[in-house]
């Protein structure tokens, strides 16, 4: 039986038995994709050490049409993720990149924007001259944007009117949307959004444009950035990633 071949980032492991291991992928050809990988936990098993918690490899593996778990037959790796030294937002900013992968993203769902976006995110991650907190941002962004559940900047979600940054609004999280002054009432509970962090947001949720790739960011834009965007993760996923607590905002 011919494989499946593709690239894809390690973002979750768990035993399986004494010897063996359930991978998950996050793959450019795939998706994410789960897999067995037998003989994986042997000090010399068939894959040596290409299957590191967010390394990228080429792996080989056979999809089971039946729904159960592929065979990974294959897999050398191509990078390692290397957080800097020292730097705890760099190491645990990875594994919060594996986790938002996992938990936002559905099994053989191929985004390849989203690969691109992530191993981008993992060597800013690696790189000291880069600001990992601003790295982290923008991939809470960039994947909200590409799972659909990026809210609406452009008009209130009560009124419709058109959003002038100047202003202040809320982040109305359940309706995925903001809300004008005049509309904002108690029962309609969401956290306060800067005018300077909505064009913020414009821009980092507009890849294509080349706006993001130049936006520095403030540290109070960064923890506001950081704020709206959890607020809608955590809404989807019915609470917090747990990798969120040792990230240090």
């Amino acid at each position: 039986m011919a494989g499946e071949k593709a690239d894809g980032i390690v973002i979750r492991q768990a035993d399986f038995s004494e010897s063996s291991r359930v991978v998950t992928f996050f793959t450019r050809e795939y998706g994410r994709v789960s897999v067995l990988a037998k003989g994986a936990k042997r000090l010399k098993g068939p894959f040596d050490a290409a299957l590191d918690l967010l390394s990228t490899c080429g792996i080989v593996f056979l999809k089971k049409s039946s729904g159960a778990l592929g065979i990974l037959t294959q897999a050398h790796l191509l990078t390692r993720f290397t957080p800097i030294a020292g730097e705890l937002n760099s190491l645990y900013g990875g594994y919060y990149v594996a986790d938002l992968l996992y938990q936002l993203t559905e099994d053989f769902d191929a985004d390849e924007r989203l690969f691109e976006l992530a191993q981008q995110t993992l060597a800013e991650l690696a790189t000291p001259e880069a600001d990992p907190l601003t790295a982290i941002v923008q991939f809470e962004v960039g994947i909200l944007v590409c799972a659909g559940l990026f809210p609406d900047l452009s008009s209130c979600a009560v009124c419709g009117n058109a959003v002038e940054t100047e202003a202040k609004f809320a982040h109305w999280v359940s309706q995925g949307g903001l809300l004008c002054g005049s509309c904002r009432r108690e029962e309609y509970s969401g956290r306060s959004v800067t005018g300077g962090v909505i064009a913020v947001l414009r821009k980092l949720s507009n890849p294509g444009s080349g706006l993001a790739a130049r936006v520095r960011l403030t540290k109070d834009q960064t923890r506001e950035c950081h704020q709206l965007a959890v607020s809608a993760i955590t809404h989807v996923l019915g609470r917090q990633p747990g990798t969120l607590r040792y990230l240090n905002f």
